[in-house]
């Protein structure tokens, strides 16, 4: 037992005597809060501790109205019209303020009712031949048969097919798993047979190229062959982090790639985004990757990382960047300390980057952002209710939040986040 106790204290002390010899730019780098001592607790109701305004917890209005305007269209069979407005905002490089592309909304919505049909019947019985789980999907593949010659429609079921794939595999349990991939993998080969003859038209469509690179993640490909897909498709759309991030999960060993393909891949993609990004190309390379694999996050260049974190602020200073931001540092790459010594320096030395993105930027919360970060930006998760899900989102961030004020809530201050800065007043 005094041997344990000796190592684990050896344990300890070395993760202490990494994490303070990286070079600590003074206004940037912060360690991460300890906790607090059991006879100082945080405040029950942290609500009298901390004034922020709340953002809709239904989302961004433009999403869903672009969402609302796809799911009308394709209930009202006007398929025509959909293609057009899909098309157009494809075009036009229109986006929301969150930064999505409007073609993407307008399809998810129209797309939304085969799918949504589909993942409530798996999670009823998971019988292949229910009417229920081919009903919709069958309903749209007549509609890609009328309109063949429309590469928007033809991407829509594509993606549709997809989202399916995508429900059969998160559906899977131990008993069906086998049947469950075996399905999954026939709607990507569907989908592919889809997108294949639309190949050479998605060259210039960042709507038709992402739908293209979303096969990659539901099957292995060369590295190569997948670096140059997302590749292309992140210099039609740079504005777009989330093709960066997702070229970086694609580029993890578990994937298509290597942690030599993905290093390579992150700096290509900050060059290449440099006018754009700074650096933060790299970051947003990384961003997924660091908190799943340990060791993509031993080997990520930390300084090249916040370096980029910085550069994605001064490019976009918008209160949903920076909720997306903290909340990443303080919820979704924190989860994965204690697994790995060497990923526990980086680890520590990025999430303090919470303490300048919170204290120096934050003045509203968007609820589903950090509601999200608790789920690990994990698209699959199910959400059976926005509401609930937004309200975990609330509660998170708020005790992520006051563990950055820990001392000044302890002393009896107020803080209350404004447009103008932080104000602090006695509680």
């Amino acid at each position: 037992m005094l041997t344990q106790s000796r190592q684990a204290r050896d344990f300890l002390s070395r993760i202490s005597d990494l994490a303070t010899s990286w070079p600590r730019p003074a206004a940037f780098w912060k360690p991460v809060p300890a906790p607090a001592p059991a006879d100082q607790p945080l405040p029950r109701h942290l609500e009298d501790s901390l004034s922020i305004p709340i953002r809709s917890a239904q989302g961004d209005p433009e999403c869903i109205d672009a969402q609302d305007c796809g799911q009308f269209l394709a209930r009202q069979e006007l398929w025509s019209d959909l293609s057009s407005q899909i098309r157009e905002a494809d075009e036009t490089r229109a986006t929301a303020p969150c930064g999505l592309p409007l073609a993407d909304l307008i399809a998810y919505g129209a797309r939304a009712d085969v799918v949504t049909a589909t993942e409530h019947a798996l999670s009823e019985d998971q019988n292949a031949r229910s009417r229920a789980l081919i009903r919709g999907l069958m309903a749209f593949e007549a509609l890609r048969a009328e309109n063949r010659h429309d590469p928007y429609l033809t991407a829509l079921v594509a993606l549709a097919h997809i989202d399916i794939g995508w429900a059969w595999r998160s559906a899977a349990s131990e008993k069906t798993l086998q049947s469950s991939q075996r399905r999954c993998a026939a709607h990507f080969d569907r989908a592919a047979a889809l997108l294949d003859p639309i190949a050479e038209a998605s060259r210039h469509s960042a709507f038709l190229l992402a739908a293209q690179c979303a096969l990659h993640a539901g099957r292995k490909g060369g590295t190569m062959q997948v670096a140059d897909a997302y590749s292309a498709l992140i210099d039609l759309a740079p504005d777009n982090h989330r093709h960066m991030r997702t070229l970086g999960t694609q580029m993890l060993p578990r994937a298509s790639g290597s942690y030599e393909a993905l290093e390579l891949e992150a700096r290509r993609t900050a060059a290449r985004t440099e006018a754009t990004w700074g650096a933060g190309g790299y970051t947003w390379v990384y961003f997924d990757t660091i908190t799943i694999d340990d060791q993509a996050c031993a080997r990520v260049d930390t300084r090249f990382f916040l370096d980029g974190l910085r550069d994605i602020v001064q490019a976009n200073p918008s209160q949903e960047m920076i909720n997306l931001l903290a909340a990443y540092c303080t919820i979704a790459l924190p989860k994965g300390l204690g697994r790995d010594l060497q990923a526990d320096v980086p680890r520590l030395k990025i999430a303090g980057a919470a303490d300048w993105l919170i204290r120096s930027h934050l003045s509203e919360l968007h609820p589903l952002i950090w509601a999200h970060a608790a789920e690990g930006f994990d698209n699959s998760a199910r959400i059976r209710c926005v509401s609930r899900f937004a309200a975990r989102g609330h509660a998170g961030a708020l005790q992520a939040i006051a563990a950055q004020f820990r001392d000044e809530i302890q002393s009896g201050q107020r803080i209350a986040f404004t447009k103008q800065g932080l104000q602090f007043s006695p509680a």
